[in-house]
Formats: C-alpha cells, sequence, structure tokens
C-alpha cells in the first residue's frame, strides 16, 4: 500500500507538513512510530459505508475533519472559495458577454446605431465588472499581485486592454474602442481557457519568481505594454478591415483610428521600457546580472524598439497613416513572439510555463498578421472605401 500511488488522506500533525498514504502510516505504526488518529477515522467510516450506516459515517467523518480543524482551517477555507470560484466561472462568463458585445459594436458601424453602440459599451462594462471580479479573486486567493504565470498574464493583459478600449471609448463616440476592448477582452480570455487545460493555474511560485514587489512593478508593467501595443495592433487590424473591406473607413474615421494608435502606441513605449528596465534591476538582484541577452529579456527590448521606431518614423514624417497601421500590426507579431515564443525555444533562465504545444497557433497567428500587412501595403485603388471615397 505504501508502494502503490494511492492517495495522500492521512494529514500532518501541522500544515507545513507532508501528507501520506495509508499504507506509509501503517509501516511507520509497525516501527514504533504512534498511528495517526485519521486511519481509525477512515477505517470506520468504511465499515459503516459497507453497513449502510448513515450515522456512523458522519461521526467517523465528523471525527476526522476534528484531525484537521483548527489548525487547518485556513487552508479548508481557502479550498473552499476555490472551489466556488471554479463552479462561478467568471471568466467564461465575461468571455460570452464579450463576444455579444463585439458584435453589437460591429452592427454599429454599418448603421450608425447610437442605440448598439451604447448597449455594446453597457455589456462590455457588465464582462469587465465580472472580468475585475475574477481577477481580484484570484489575487485574493493567491495572496499575489495579478500576474503570476502565462495563464494569469493572459487575464491580465485582456483586462488592462479593455480598459484602453472603453477609455477610447469614452473619447470618440465610434464605436472602434468598444469593439476594440471586447474583441481583446475575447481572444485573451480564450488563450487563458486553453492554457488552464495544462493544469494548475495556481500552482506554486518558482522561487527566483517568489516576490510580490517584483511581481507587482516589473511583471504587471510589462504586460502593461504587451496589451497596450495588442491595443494599437487590433485598431491597426480595424483600420484594414473596414478599409479593404467596406466602405465604412471614411476620411475622418481613418484618421480617428490612427490618432487612436499613435496614442497607444505612445502608451505602449512608455510601459515597455519601464518594465524593461525593472526587469533588469530584478535580474541584478535575483541572478547578479542587469542583463544577460536571454531571448525573454531580448523579445521585451525588442518590444521598445519596435514602438519606439514607429514613433520615430511617424515624427520624422517617413510614414503616414497607413503606414502608421501596417508598422502597429507588425506590433502584434512582435508582442506575441515575446509573450509565447521566447517560451518555446527551450534556453534561457526564462523558459518556464510553457512548452511548444502552442507552436503551431503561434505560427498561424503570424501569418495572419502579415496578411493584413499585406493587404495594407496595397494600392489605395483596391481599397472599397478609398473606391467609395472617388466614385463619390
Amino acid at each position: 500500500m505504501s508502494q502503490l500511488d494511492a492517495p495522500l488522506v492521512i494529514p500532518p500533525e501541522n500544515p507545513t507538513g507532508d501528507w501520506q498514504r495509508v499504507g506509509t502510516t501503517l509501516l511507520n505504526a509497525a516501527k514504533g512510530n504512534k498511528i495517526s488518529p485519521a486511519v481509525q477515522s477512515y477505517a470506520d467510516m468504511g465499515d459503516a459505508f459497507r453497513k449502510g450506516d448513515t450515522t456512523a459515517f458522519n461521526s467517523a467523518l465528523a471525527d476526522y475533519r476534528a484531525t484537521l480543524v483548527p489548525e487547518f482551517s485556513g487552508a479548508l477555507q481557502k479550498a473552499r472559495s476555490e472551489v466556488f470560484f471554479n463552479q462561478m466561472e467568471p471568466f467564461y462568463a465575461a468571455m460570452v458577454i464579450y463576444v455579444v458585445a463585439g458584435l453589437l459594436g460591429i452592427c454599429c458601424w454599418f448603421n450608425l446605431s447610437e442605440t448598439l453602440r451604447r448597449s455594446s459599451v453597457w455589456l462590455i462594462l457588465l464582462a469587465f465588472a465580472i472580468h475585475t471580479t475574477g481577477l481580484i479573486y484570484r489575487m485574493v486567493l493567491e495572496g499575489r499581485p495579478p500576474v503570476t504565470n502565462l495563464y494569469s498574464s493572459a487575464i491580465f493583459i485582456g483586462w488592462g486592454a479593455v480598459v484602453l478600449g472603453l477609455i477610447l471609448e469614452k473619447i470618440h463616440r465610434n464605436g472602434i474602442g468598444a469593439v476594440a476592448a471586447a474583441g481583446i477582452g475575447f481572444i485573451t480570455l480564450v488563450i487563458a481557457h486553453n492554457l488552464a487545460v495544462d493544469g494548475d493555474t495556481m500552482e506554486m511560485m518558482r522561487a527566483v519568481l517568489d516576490t510580490n514587489f517584483w511581481l507587482a512593478t516589473h511583471v504587471v508593467a510589462v504586460t502593461t505594454g504587451y496589451a497596450s501595443t495588442f491595443v494599437a495592433g487590433f485598431l491597426a487590424l480595424i483600420y484594414i478591415l473596414r478599409g479593404f473591406f467596406t466602405r465604412t473607413l471614411d476620411e475622418a474615421t481613418g484618421k480617428s483610428l490612427a490618432r487612436m494608435v499613435y496614442g497607444i502606441v505612445c502608451f505602449a513605449t512608455l510601459f515597455s521600457f519601464v518594465g524593461t528596465v525593472l526587469g533588469g534591476i530584478w535580474a541584478d538582484q535575483s541572478w547578479g546580472r542587469f542583463w544577460g541577452w536571454d531571448p525573454k529579456e531580448n523579445g521585451a527590448l525588442i518590444i521598445v524598439l519596435w514602438n519606439a521606431m514607429i514613433l520615430h518614423m511617424r515624427w520624422g514624417g517617413m510614414i503616414r497613416e497607413r503606414g502608421l497601421i501596417v508598422c502597429a500590426i507588425g506590433g502584434n507579431i512582435v508582442t506575441s513572439w515575446s509573450w509565447f515564443g521566447v517560451n518555446m525555444l527551450g534556453i534561457g533562465l526564462h523558459s518556464y510555463g510553457f512548452t511548444d504545444a502552442a507552436f503551431k497557433w503561434l505560427s498561424l497567428f503570424v501569418a495572419s498578421q502579415l496578411v493584413f500587412i499585406l493587404l495594407g501595403v496595397l494600392p489605395a485603388g483596391l481599397w472599397r472605401s478609398f473606391q467609395a471615397r472617388t466614385s463619390s
């Protein structure tokens, strides 16, 4: 029994000890060690179950629980809270609402219905409230800042993107910010959902990451940079989709989208740079060097350089409206590589928390972005929106 892979059902004498199998406990008792009262409780429960004696079973169960309380009361309460959180499924509910809100936002582009736009915004606010509740609940359960692994990074990046989208919608009131918020919120929660399939989303932290200060500064700052860059790229995708395939991208809407992209790129540059510097300080304290050309570090640096390049080309007049849009879509490729791609290399101090299972999906995503970049550099005469402008 001690060698079989049986459940570890015998509790230790204190919460920091190791749980044991029944067989191991019995062997220790044969050597003169004290037998755990939990063994007798399990035996009593087994007898009562075979006899169909509910009263005796509940009595034995109460005896077993008495071996856990009060020393294990905190752990039991945390387990109950985690079960409730899993049953509540806040991120799944938010994901469904984001889909409906995004569809309403897209519909408002075609008939310019203020009612549809307002409905989309209110649904996004509802989904955002559920999203925020789930995020805070996880933080309380873990006792950690919002980002501790790839799963939680997807949750937080989506949350930050929704905030930026709602701010844009508040300023411009044209449905674009609403669709960006709903779209990225949905996509990132889908990513998180698939990451959760692989196992526990609240696993133990690696020793080098076990510092709430740096998790709350470096990691939050750099993932905010990820979220911002993705928002800029998603807005650029909206520009391409509306411009190439529909007649809804008039001159005013195009300029509005370009201003949104430019502002978000400025925001992304700031947070990406600050997050990268804070990561170097953390690395100096943990590993004794500020910079080691680790793939993850290189990925973060490339995001900073890419966003800075976009701003400099814009300021220098090397790119205009459509050039800005195409470069922002390139930011999606750069950021996805830094977020996921470097973990697939299997080298460096940051190669943890992921495998090559998502290589196919990452490749498809990059290919799709290259297609949009190709559409973005096609002559304006091939775009339906530009054809509508010239014909009118």
